[in-house]
C-alpha cells in the first residue's frame, strides 16, 4: 500500500503536536480526519479558544472532530465512517479500547520520553527537573495501561545544563514530526519489530511524570542550589516556578521564577534571605549556596531581567521569599 492511500486519523491538541499533523499533511500522507479537545475558555473575556491542532486543521481543510465523550456513541460512528486504516495520538487524553483497537493497523502514540521512563502527563517537565542529561520521543502502540505499550522506534537528546523546557520542547517536537513520518513508513513497509517496555533496559529506577499543578511549582529554598536551579529551568517558561516575597510590613507577593544562576558560595543564613544591592543582582540563600535570578516577574507585570525589574521596583530591606 502507498502512503497516498493509507487512510490516517491524526488525534492531538497542543503546539507540541502540530508539527507531526504538518510533517503529515506536507509528507504527503493521507490524513482522512483530525481529533482534537473542544474549544477552552481563555483570557479576561472567556472566548473560546481554538486548540493549536484545531487552527492547523481548519486551515488546512482537514475534516474535524472535538469530542466531549470519547465514548459518545454518535462520535464513535463519525470516526468509524472515516475508515482509519492507522490512528496517530500525540498529545491528546487516555483512549477507550473501543477508540485505539478500531483502526486494522492499530494506533500508536509519540511520547515526549524514553519509555518506560517518565510515563505521565508533563515527561519532558520533569525530565529537566531532575537534571537529566538526555531525554528523548518514543513511539509505541497504544493499549490498556497508559503509555505502557510496545515500543516501535526511539530517538536520543541530550539535554544541556543550560536548556530549559521550552527549548527542550522545541527540539523534541521537530524530531517528533521526522519520528510520527518514519514509523508511519515502517509500519507500511511491515519492518516494525515493537518491543514490549518489560524487556527493556532503563537506566535506575523508573521515574514518573505525574501532571504539574500550580503547587507542584512553588521553589522550596531549603534544597541544594543544583535543585533549585533545575526545578526552575523545569517550568520555564511555562508553567514557571515561583515563590513568595515577603516584605518586612508582612506584605507578600508571588514571584515568577524563570531563569537563574547557580553560586557556589558558603553562609551561615537561612534559606530563602535575599541578597541585593537594590540595582543589578538578585541572590537567595540555598542550603548550601546562593541562587542568583536572572529573570522573573511581578504579578501583573511582564518577565523582566533582574536589573529591569530592580529599576522600577524598591526591594525593602530585610525582605525574604518563602
Amino acid at each position: 500500500m502507498k502512503k497516498e492511500d493509507l487512510r490516517i486519523v491524526y488525534m492531538g491538541t497542543p503546539e507540541f503536536a502540530v508539527e507531526s499533523l504538518r510533517c503529515l499533511v506536507e509528507g504527503g500522507y493521507n490524513v482522512v480526519g483530525v481529533i482534537t479537545m473542544p474549544d477552552k475558555p481563555a483570557g479576561r473575556g472567556h472566548k473560546l479558544q481554538y486548540s493549536p491542532v484545531k487552527q492547523y486543521a481548519l486551515e488546512h481543510n482537514l475534516p474535524l472532530l472535538q469530542p466531549e465523550k470519547l465514548k459518545n456513541e454518535e462520535f464513535l460512528e463519525a470516526l468509524r465512517a472515516w475508515k482509519a486504516d492507522l490512528q496517530i495520538v500525540v498529545a491528546f487524553r487516555m483512549l477507550p479500547e473501543v477508540v485505539w483497537n478500531m483502526p486494522r493497523l492499530g494506533t500508536f502514540n509519540l511520547h515526549a520520553s524514553l519509555l518506560p521512563q517518565y510515563r505521565g502527563a508533563a515527561p519532558i517537565n520533569w525530565a529537566v527537573i531532575n537534571g537529566d542529561t538526555e531525554t528523548g520521543i518514543t513511539t509505541f502502540f497504544l493499549k490498556h495501561e497508559i503509555d505502557t505499550g510496545e515500543v516501535i522506534q526511539q530517538v536520543r537528546v541530550p539535554i544541556a545544563d543550560t536548556d530549559d523546557v521550552g527549548i527542550v520542547h522545541d527540539k523534541l517536537m521537530m524530531l517528533g514530526g521526522k519520528l510520527v513520518t518514519e514509523t508511519v513508513d515502517a509500519i507500511l513497509a511491515g519492518t516494525v519489530k515493537s518491543i514490549p517496555q518489560e524487556q527493556m533496559v532503563a537506566c535506575g529506577e523508573l521515574r514518573p511524570a505525574p501532571k504539574i499543578f500550580k503547587e507542584t511549582c512553588r521553589i522550596d529554598w531549603n534544597q541544594p542550589v543544583k535543585r533549585i536551579y533545575d526545578f526552575v529551568r523545569g517550568l520555564s517558561p511555562y508553567p514557571a516556578a515561583w515563590t513568595e516575597l515577603v516584605q518586612p510590613d508582612g506584605q507578600t507577593l508571588v514571584l515568577k521564577v524563570f531563569e537563574t544562576e547557580k553560586i557556589d558560595k558558603e553562609h551561615q543564613l537561612e534559606p530563602g534571605t535575599l541578597l541585593t544591592d537594590g540595582k543589578t543582582y538578585l541572590r537567595v540563600a540555598a542550603a548550601d549556596g546562593f541562587v542568583g535570578i536572572r529573570s522573573l516577574q511581578l504579578p501583573g507585570k511582564k518577565r523582566l531581567k533582574t536589573d529591569e525589574l530592580l529599576r522600577g521596583f524598591r526591594l525593602a530591606e530585610n525582605s525574604r521569599v518563602q
